[in-house]
């Protein structure tokens, strides 16, 4: 293992020809770097290069030009061991319906060529929470248990790095939280887990250092709680009896606007005090019934750098 690092990208391109000729770039110069024990975040709109990406990883797309360093083996000279390396959990549900969770790990096993002494099928069972499922149909099995018995049968080879693809499409709220938690306990006993998605608040709450990816370029890289610092409007609602339209205006750079009393405003974060907002507001002649302020959140980071 190289300085601590899971995985390292440099100059990776992707380019996917048309017929006509002209190419597609699905994958521009991209360079990043993930931290051994990290749960990195790899986030973009569809079409953004994250699944051609992962697809390069896994080793079913071809990359044209760049390096990528897994686990210290490199992608053109060890591909064998970049595969062992990483167990990659795909988006779509794809089970046998007819085996059991604990038969289906069995056989993936087998694949790897892990001898049965070698086997921790019960032990990953565990991880994943479906040991009390481990001989049923896979086709009786929720949603949720789908999922989790994917990301079960991408770690039986025992790979270090676990990337996750869309891990909660399709999943419900209470399952969500309980793949999450199902996650961090995997990330507390030492896997690297990379996952994309597209849902902000998944990343905010799971990641601690996130890559946003568009239209094949890396146009961010920071830890999450640097991204949320770089949030650079807040907003303010305040909840009021009535207020004469004709005195909303926006002052100093600060933007107003009025929807079923509710003065909501809107300011540059190193520009202006909550004082001076309160102020304001008090000046237009109202009753403040509430005041509550609302830090921003991923999203708003995503929307201001993807729309430049």
């Amino acid at each position: 293992m190289n300085n601590n690092y899971a995985l390292k990208v440099e100059k990776l391109s992707k380019t996917y020809s048309k017929k006509n000729g002209s190419g597609v770039k699905a994958l521009n110069d991209l360079n990043l770097e993930v931290k051994v024990g990290e749960i990195f975040g790899l986030l973009g709109p569809n079409g953004a290069g994250k699944t051609t990406f992962l697809n390069i990883l896994a080793g079913t797309v071809i990359k044209n030009s760049g390096k990528v360093n897994v686990w210290g083996y490199d992608l053109d000279q060890d591909p064998r061991q970049v595969r062992a390396s990483i167990g990659i959990v795909p988006q779509e549900i794809n089970l046998d319906a007819f085996f059991s969770p604990k038969k289906l790990l069995e056989l993936q096993a087998g694949l790897y060529g892990i001898p049965k002494k070698d086997r921790i099928t019960e032990t990953i069972l565990k991880l994943v929470s479906l040991e009390k499922q481990a001989n049923s149909y896979a086709r009786s099995l929720s949603g949720g248990m789908k999922r989790r018995l994917l990301i079960a049968k991408a770690m039986v080879h025992r790979p270090p790095i676990l990337v996750l693809d869309e891990p909660t499409a399709g999943v419900d709220v209470e399952l969500r939280k309980n793949l999450w938690n199902n996650v961090k306990e995997l990330n507390r006993q030492g896997v690297t887990i990379i996952l994309t998605t597209h849902l902000m608040y998944e990343a905010q709450e799971m990641c601690g250092k996130i890559a946003i990816l568009n239209k094949g370029n890396l146009i961010k890289l920071d830890t999450t709680e640097n991204l949320l610092d770089s949030i650079k409007t807040k907003k303010i609602v305040f909840k009021v009896n009535k207020l004469n339209p004709n005195k909303l205006k926006n002052i100093n750079g600060i933007e107003f606007s009025y929807v079923n009393n509710e003065i909501i405003a809107l300011y540059e974060r190193k520009k202006h005090k909550i004082d001076e907002i309160i102020n304001t507001v008090k000046n237009m002649d109202v009753e403040i019934h509430d005041i509550s302020t609302h830090e921003g959140n991923l999203e708003n980071v995503f929307i201001d750098l993807t729309k430049n």
